[in-house]
């Protein structure tokens, strides 16, 4: 750690901020480096405004726009906006402070990045990699990919099923997102027969004591529910076993990975809107520049005006 970083209250903050970064968020070392030159930039530009433990919001205001008469990128201003924001809702969550400066901060305008799309062979491969596990993990893990594959869940939703919902083998699940907004995901055959494998061996993982569980995925831990946080560790390393390189493998991803390849076979964006619950299809069209190689080739092998060879 830097001195500029662990000199004085916010040094000790920024120290176990990215210490809570290591060890809860398993954050890589480049990352955590990123993280400690972002925040002593802005530790830096707020040294005679109270530093980061007492800057105001006015004050971290300040410092973002001065970002933006840098000349920095909007891609290197997002980021170390970001750093700041997890930085406070850390430092808050710690009650080390009781406001956040940074919560009305406006975010840099930034092209909307691309979202990561694993093939359809990596994703077999993934699959694949949860089944050859032994017991009652393998089948859980195997279950929740083939869910989130099949019906394009957020990981907040897949988390949320409740038992009930899942109990008769239902081809369709009803499905509460954002904004308490419901809509109907499907199941295709491979999920439903992963879900009624693990629901075998469900049992073992309800907490000592508890006969069972609401949700379809308990746990032992103390929100009673599986989090997100042990599934991504779980998909890491399912796809350490399939030769995948874990930093492509997420449950936001294999979201993506739905939307993809059903736009690749051929699905209408509207009903791709739907399936993923988005309000607006703007967010939607974002896939149309993810699979645009295959849409050009749609075009130029099935356009009847297509030029032939």
């Amino acid at each position: 750690m830097s001195a500029a970083a662990s000199s004085g209250k916010s040094g000790g903050w920024i120290d176990a901020f990215l210490e809570m970064m290591a060890v809860e968020r398993a954050a890589a070392r480049n990352t955590l480096t990123a993280y400690e030159k972002d925040l002593i930039d802005a530790r830096l530009f707020l040294a005679s405004r109270g530093d980061l433990d007492g800057a105001s919001a006015e004050a971290v205001e300040a410092y973002f726009a001065d970002l933006g008469a840098r000349g920095l990128s909007p891609a290197t201003a997002a980021r170390r906006r970001s750093a700041l924001r997890q930085f406070y809702r850390f430092v808050l969550g710690e009650g080390w402070r009781d406001d956040d400066p940074s919560r009305r901060v406006e975010a840099p305008k930034a092209g909307r990045p691309l979202p990561k799309v694993l093939s359809r062979d990596a994703i077999l491969r993934l699959i694949a990699a949860a089944t050859a596990k032994d017991g009652a993990q393998g089948l859980r893990l195997t279950c929740m990919i083939e869910l989130l594959y099949a019906s394009g869940l957020r990981i907040s939703e897949l988390l949320n099923l409740p038992l009930a919902a899942l109990a008769r083998d239902p081809a369709f699940l009803m499905v509460k997102g954002k904004g308490g907004k419901e809509r109907l995901a499907p199941l295709n055959d491979a999920a439903r027969a992963a879900v009624k494998a693990y629901l075998e061996a469900r049992p073992q993982f309800l907490p000592k004591g508890v006969k069972d569980s609401p949700w379809l995925f308990p746990s032992r831990g103390k929100g009673g529910k599986l989090t997100g946080r042990r599934v991504s560790q779980l998909l890491e390393d399912a796809a350490i076993a399939a030769g995948i390189d874990r930093e492509t493998v997420s449950p936001h991803v294999l979201r993506h990975a739905f939307a993809t390849h059903l736009l690749e076979g051929g699905a209408d964006l509207r009903v791709i809107q739907t399936l993923l619950g988005h309000a607006d299809i703007a967010t939607t069209q974002i896939y149309t520049h993810v699979a645009g190689d295959h849409l050009a080739q749609v075009v130029r092998t099935k356009h009847p005006l297509a030029k032939k060879g």
